[in-house]
């Protein structure tokens, strides 16, 4: 199966399943930039339920801009909250302690563009998942491309998406299972079991 995906920061589960079942990925690098997306933002499950860290960016509304074109806002300090985020939410889960020692110094680094942020996150989850995504990069922006599709996962809105099989979350007790989060979530609960976990779950799902 080919597929064609944006770039996200610290993408969804159902993107990471999707590409690893994948035999080619290719991420799209040439398409405009989208507010309210996973272009710049990852959800997490905390004590209160689902939080959306977001990355702040500057973007203006009079003219189209590339998502590779985006520069990260330096006015805050972004990277210490969303790892006091993370921190907080995932600290007694099963294997946060397991993979804190890679995952903190990501959020030590700078970058002054988002979809750079974007891929390298990507690239930390294949490395703490323990795979080997091989995936190129658009020569343009594809407007209809072969075969599947699945650029929609970045949208944040997500009406389409069904339903992940359930695993045990931290806070689930309290809130219930919570769908399509970022792919951290699954790392902290399942840890290594995370592989196989992404690799269990029915793609074809989200053709439909």
């Amino acid at each position: 199966m080919k597929l064609i995906v944006y770039p996200a920061y610290f993408p969804n589960i159902w993107t990471y399943a999707s590409m690893l079942q994948a035999s080619d990925v290719c991420l799209e690098i040439h398409g405009n930039y989208q507010k309210q997306t996973y272009r710049n933002r990852t959800a997490i499950y905390g004590a209160n339920g689902r939080i959306n860290l977001t990355v702040p960016v500057h973007f203006t509304h009079h003219n189209r801009q590339l998502y590779r074109d985006i520069k990260i806002s330096q006015s805050e300090n972004w990277q210490a909250n969303h790892w006091k985020s993370i921190k907080s939410a995932y600290s007694s889960s099963p294997f946060f302690e397991y993979y804190e020692d890679m995952i903190e110094p990501f959020f030590q680094n700078s970058f002054s563009y988002m979809q750079d942020l974007s891929i390298a996150s990507m690239e930390l989850l294949n490395t703490l998942l323990g795979i080997e995504l091989n995936w190129t990069y658009s020569s343009n922006f594809e407007s209809s491309p072969e075969p599947r599709d699945f650029r929609f996962l970045i949208k944040s809105r997500q009406e389409r998406i069904p339903d992940l099989k359930p695993y045990i979350q931290v806070f689930s007790a309290k809130h219930g299972f919570i769908n399509n989060l970022s792919t951290l979530d699954l790392l902290f609960n399942e840890g290594p079991a995370a592989k196989n976990y992404l690799l269990s779950q029915d793609v074809d799902l989200l053709v439909g």
